[in-house]
């Protein structure tokens, strides 16, 4: 790579579960090896926006409150440093797409087994499964981590 390239990407699907956070420091650990940057990618749909003729209008939600929040989840996941640069990105859009769309052009995707929505019986979740069919770039998709003593709450 010359001087003028530029850094090699890592995408990360970030959803506040425990499989989405343990995706969030891989893709930090590994970005971190190969001297690329992570884009951090959370996507968000409003209630209502399939199947409506007019446009979905949610008056609670508050992108720029939204954004914050994202910048302060992966804070607290990986702590104030780190070794590779975290650009976070609140995208509008079904989470699979919004990935898919993140990852044209990056190294490597890398997502949780199973996100927030579903059945906690599934291996993958429609996300992880949704991408690794059909993502333009490797995918590396990262169960929860496990304590000691098997809780499984991906705070290790």
């Amino acid at each position: 790579m010359s001087t003028s390239d530029p850094a090699p990407r890592v995408v990360v699907g970030v959803d506040g579960s425990p499989s989405s956070y343990a995706a969030l420091r891989w893709a930090v650990r590994h970005a971190g090896l190969i001297g690329a940057t992570v884009d951090a990618v959370a996507a968000y749909e409003l209630p209502g926006a399939h199947g409506w003729s007019a446009p979905a209008v949610d008056t609670e939600f508050d992108a720029e409150e939204a954004k914050r929040g994202l910048v302060e989840e992966v804070r607290k996941v990986l702590g104030e440093t780190g070794e590779t640069q975290v650009h976070e990105r609140l995208v509008h859009g079904n989470p699979a797409e919004a990935l898919l769309i993140a990852s044209e052009g990056a190294e490597l995707l890398v997502v949780g087994s199973r996100g927030r929505g579903g059945f906690a019986r599934m291996l993958l979740g429609s996300v992880s499964q949704q991408v690794s069919q059909h993502a333009p770039c490797p995918v590396v998709i990262v169960r929860p981590e496990v304590k000691v003593g098997g809780t499984g709450d991906g705070t290790a």
